[in-house]
C-alpha cells in the first residue's frame, strides 16, 4: 500500500463508521419510539393484541421497501423499551450498539445489573455480534461477580473487532440496501454457486432468498437459499456445510422448516422441505429433510420430484474442487 495515501483512507473508514453508528442511533430511537407508542395503547386498552399482526401485515403491504417490521420485530421493540423504560441512565448505551446486540443483551440476560454489564462491555470493546454471543454464553459477567474480578481484567480476557460492530442487517434493512453477509466470502460464493445450478436443474424451483432471515422469540437465524417448488408446492430450504456431516446439521434444518411452516408457509402450501448438503475433504453427503407427519406417498412424491442426492453430491464435489484449484 502507497504510504503516502493511508492517511485519506482512514479517514474514508472513519468516517464510514461515523455514518453507520449515526443511523444505527436514529433506528434504535426509533424502535424505542415504537416500542413506547404499542406498550401505551396496549396498557390504555385501546389495542388488543391483534394490533400489531395487522401493522406489520399493513407495512407489509402498503409499504413494501420498508424492511425489519415484522409482528415478531415490532412485538420486540415493544420488549426492549419496557426492559428499560425505567432505566434512564442506559438510555445513551442503548442507541451506540447495533439492534442485534442489544435483541441478544435484553433477551438473555436477566437481571438489570447483567443487562449494563453487557451493553457497556459492548460498547467499550466494540464487540462483534458472535464475540458478544460467546460472552454472555460463557457468563463472563457472573465469573466477574463471582471472582470480585474487575472489569478492566475481564476486558483482557476478549478480543477487540471494530469492524463488525455495526455490520447489522437490521441498520441495512432500514436503509434499504442489501444486507451484509455474516459467512465467509468462501461460503457466499459457494452457496451462490449452488443457487445458479438449483435454478438450471428446472423450471419448478422458484428463488426467494439467499441467507433467508427466520425469527423465532428474540434470536435470528437465517437460511442458506430459500426456493418455492411449483409442482411440489412448498418451500425447499438447501443449507450448505463446508465441513463433514454430523447429526446437528439435520436438527437444525429440522428446526428451520419448523418454523418456516409456522410463520412462512401459506395455508394452502404443503409442509416445507430441506435438504442438507455437507463436504468435507474426503466425501460429500447429501441429506434430505422430511416431516415425521408427511405420509409415505408424500415423502415418495418429495424424493421422485427433489433433485437426486447422486447429481447433488457430484455438484458439490466441482463447486469445492473448483475452489481448491482458484487457491
Amino acid at each position: 500500500m502507497d504510504k503516502r495515501f493511508t492517511d485519506i483512507i482512514q479517514l474514508i473508514k472513519q468516517s464510514r463508521i461515523n455514518a453507520i453508528k449515526a443511523v444505527n442511533a436514529q433506528l434504535i430511537n426509533l424502535y424505542w419510539n415504537i416500542g413506547e407508542y404499542i406498550s401505551k395503547k396496549i396498557e390504555q386498552s385501546d389495542w388488543g393484541d391483534s394490533v400489531v399482526a395487522e401493522l406489520a401485515k399493513y407495512i407489509q403491504q402498503n409499504e413494501p421497501e420498508i424492511k425489519g417490521f415484522s409482528d415478531k420485530n415490532i412485538w420486540r421493540m415493544k420488549q426492549f423499551y419496557e426492559t428499560y423504560k425505567d432505566s434512564p441512565k442506559l438510555s445513551t448505551v442503548l442507541r451506540e450498539i447495533s439492534w442485534s446486540h442489544n435483541l441478544a443483551i435484553f433477551s438473555r440476560c436477566k437481571t438489570i445489573e447483567e443487562r449494563e454489564f453487557y451493553l457497556k462491555l459492548t460498547k467499550q470493546e466494540n464487540y462483534s455480534f458472535r464475540e458478544l454471543d460467546r460472552q454472555i454464553s460463557a457468563s463472563l459477567f457472573e465469573r466477574t461477580m463471582i471472582g470480585n474480578t474487575k472489569l478492566s481484567t475481564a476486558l483482557r480476557e476478549t478480543s477487540q473487532d471494530t469492524t463488525n460492530t455495526f455490520k447489522d442487517s437490521y441498520v441495512f434493512e432500514f436503509l434499504n440496501l442489501s444486507e451484509p453477509h455474516s459467512e465467509s466470502d468462501l461460503q457466499r460464493g459457494l452457496v451462490r454457486q449452488m443457487r445458479n445450478f438449483i435454478l438450471e436443474l428446472g423450471k419448478d424451483f422458484l428463488f426467494i432468498g439467499e441467507e433467508y432471515k427466520l425469527q423465532v422469540g428474540n434470536s435470528d437465524f437465517y437460511i442458506d437459499l430459500l426456493f418455492y417448488h411449483r409442482g411440489l408446492q412448498c418451500l425447499v430450504a438447501f443449507e450448505l456445510k463446508a465441513d463433514k456431516f454430523k447429526p446437528e446439521h439435520l436438527g437444525q434444518l429440522n428446526f428451520y422448516l419448523e418454523a418456516l411452516d409456522r410463520d412462512v408457509k401459506k395455508p394452502n402450501e404443503n409442509l416445507s422441505i430441506g435438504v442438507l448438503l455437507c463436504k468435507d475433504k474426503d466425501s460429500e453427503v447429501v441429506e434430505y429433510a422430511l416431516s415425521r407427519s408427511l405420509s409415505p406417498t408424500m415423502v415418495s412424491e418429495y424424493k421422485t420430484q427433489l433433485p437426486d442426492k447422486k447429481i447433488l453430491q457430484q455438484k458439490l464435489h466441482e463447486l469445492f474442487d473448483n475452489e481448491s484449484d482458484n487457491k
